[in-house]
């Protein structure tokens, strides 16, 4: 393996944020500002965590790097912030839980990509493949649910509070004000909760997640408009699914590959109303 093996998630990173970009640039500054953002929290969120926890590391060279973070990886924290976002906010959902919604959102992504991204060498844990889920520290989903949850929720706020300057303020806030939120719980996982309670205060906080969102029974609203927020996370999925099958990643864990499709599955199904429109769809990605 090279270190062009990984040249498709980063192409396909960057023809998703260009997706997004004609969208957030169709509807106005703040998205905008918002989309840039989500990269920027993406790659400051990411070193931070690094330098932090020092839990894992990107064991390849992608082409481009910001110190020891990989611009796609940015890229990618943006475009599932921004297209869950998108989804969310045309749920009947209110603006607090739409945040928790967000963050299931992104975890139904990473269910399946982190393990089979391991395995292929796009980074390292350092804990063999074996460990909690297929080598995936359990800590991992709590962390993908408060990086999500805190920028959301931090935009969502300010969005609301912050009068005619909204448009700047709640982008660069959401920064400002989520990478503490995220470091702060990740202390609170690594540091304050015993290693034999960690799994059931995960579980538990996520299933407290998933039982909000259920019980409020979120509808979209509007459909057509949320195109965008339906191919980013299918993209993720038929990536890694792709790559996963290209590399072998599911040589040794047919359960693995149960797994992902069941995850694309899900998030078909989440965006049922949108595939069902599909040449629509299309025509709103055309120039």
């Amino acid at each position: 393996m090279d270190r062009f093996a990984f040249l498709p998630f980063e192409v396909l990173m960057a023809l998703l944020f260009s997706l997004c970009l004609r969208h957030a640039m169709r509807t106005g500054l703040q998205n905008t500002l918002k989309l840039g953002a989500g990269v920027c929290f993406g790659i400051l969120l990411e070193w931070a965590t690094i330098e932090q926890l020092d839990a894992y590391q990107y064991g390849w060279r992608y082409l481009i790097m910001i110190d020891t973070v990989p611009i796609a990886i940015g890229v990618g924290w943006g475009v599932i912030l921004y297209s869950a976002m998108l989804f969310s906010a045309h749920t009947t959902l209110n603006e607090w839980v739409r945040p928790v919604l967000d963050a299931l959102l992104a975890l139904n992504i990473d269910l399946a990509m982190d393990a089979i991204a391991i395995r292929i060498g796009m980074w390292d844990w350092g804990k063999g493949l074996e460990h909690d889920y297929f080598g995936v520290p359990y800590e991992n989903f709590w962390a993908w649910f408060w990086v999500i949850f805190c920028f959301s929720m931090a935009y969502r706020i300010l969005n609301r509070f912050s009068g005619r300057y909204r448009v700047v303020v709640a982008p660069l806030g959401a920064i400002v004000l989520g990478i503490p939120g995220v470091l702060a719980t990740n202390r609170i996982i690594v540091s304050f909760v015993p290693e034999e309670y960690e799994l059931p205060v995960i579980a538990a906080v996520l299933c407290g997640a998933l039982l909000i969102v259920a019980l409020n029974r979120p509808r979209l609203v509007s459909p057509d408009v949320v195109h965008l927020a339906a191919w980013v996370p299918l993209s993720f999925h038929f990536c890694f699914i792709l790559l996963g099958a290209f590399f072998g990643a599911f040589a040794e864990h047919v359960t693995l590959l149960v797994v992902s499709v069941a995850m694309a599955a899900l998030s078909l199904y989440l965006h049922r109303a949108v595939i069902c429109k599909l040449p629509a769809t299309l025509y709103h990605l055309l120039p």
